[in-house]
């Protein structure tokens, strides 16, 4: 399983994505699942991969090759005009990968199924965020909808909906993932550390700082103890079942 997320604020874009990979209990591996392409002073492109790890490894390797080609006949990710354009051969590629894999042709429920997480910005357009499904097509984030994830997202969501500002500092947002993310390792085993980060900066058009954090690591352990602290805390706060509530004041 998986956990990813890709969330646009004021300040820039983030992703993070946990590396953990399974094929049963016994067989559990270590794998990155974010990748970024830079042209400094161009673009900066960060991809971040759910699903099946042969299709997701096949997609990234695809727009390597084609990154360094520069083949007229294969558009690479280096030669798009836009995100929305980039965002369309990623899509495209993810299909092609799928279609050639798969026994029954592009399928969303089939065993190669991946889904993506597509990020970045082009010299002379904004920051854009966009979601692509199996199937080849995407959406993008905007304001109603300013966060993606991927993978295992129930036992993360909740904290993000609900703490969530496009103001937030690098800083608060990193705070605020790992929180999700603690959430969702706590709930699911199949997602876990190392989790890997890119902070990229609106209109830099270099690449931000990038960096992975242990399940050791003494900030992470910090911010882990801290929620399950202040959760218990709130809990305790709240009146017992059947105590007797104060009357509103008419």
């Amino acid at each position: 399983m998986t956990y990813c997320v890709g969330m646009m604020l004021d300040r820039g874009l983030v992703f993070m994505s946990d590396t953990r990979t399974n094929a049963g209990l016994d067989n559990i591996s270590t794998f990155g699942k974010m990748k970024t392409w830079e042209a400094e002073g161009d673009r900066v492109i960060t991809l971040l991969c759910a699903g099946n790890l042969a299709t997701t490894q096949a997609v990234v390797s695809e727009l390597d090759e084609r990154a360094k080609a520069h083949r007229d006949r294969n558009p690479s990710l280096f030669e798009m005009p836009s995100m929305y354009q980039m965002a369309r051969l990623v899509a495209d590629t993810l299909r092609d990968v799928i279609q050639r894999n798969s026994d029954t042709g592009q399928r969303a429920d089939s065993v190669f199924n991946a889904t993506l997480i597509l990020g970045g910005q082009i010299a002379g357009g904004p920051p854009r965020l966009f979601l692509i499904y199996p199937e080849g097509n995407f959406i993008e984030a905007g304001s109603d909808t300013p966060f993606f994830q991927i993978g295992e997202i129930k036992y993360g969501r909740p904290i993000l909906v609900r703490a969530y500002d496009p103001a937030l500092s690098f800083e608060e947002a990193m705070k605020l993932l790992l929180v999700s993310f603690d959430s969702t390792v706590k709930a699911n085993l199949t997602v876990g550390a190392p989790f890997d980060f890119h902070l990229y900066t609106v209109d830099s058009l270099v690449r931000g700082q990038i960096g992975r954090i242990e399940q050791d690591d003494p900030y992470f352990q910090t911010i882990s103890q801290g929620w399950g602290d202040a959760l218990k805390q709130a809990l305790d706060s709240l009146p017992a079942f059947g105590a007797e509530l104060p009357q509103p004041t008419p």
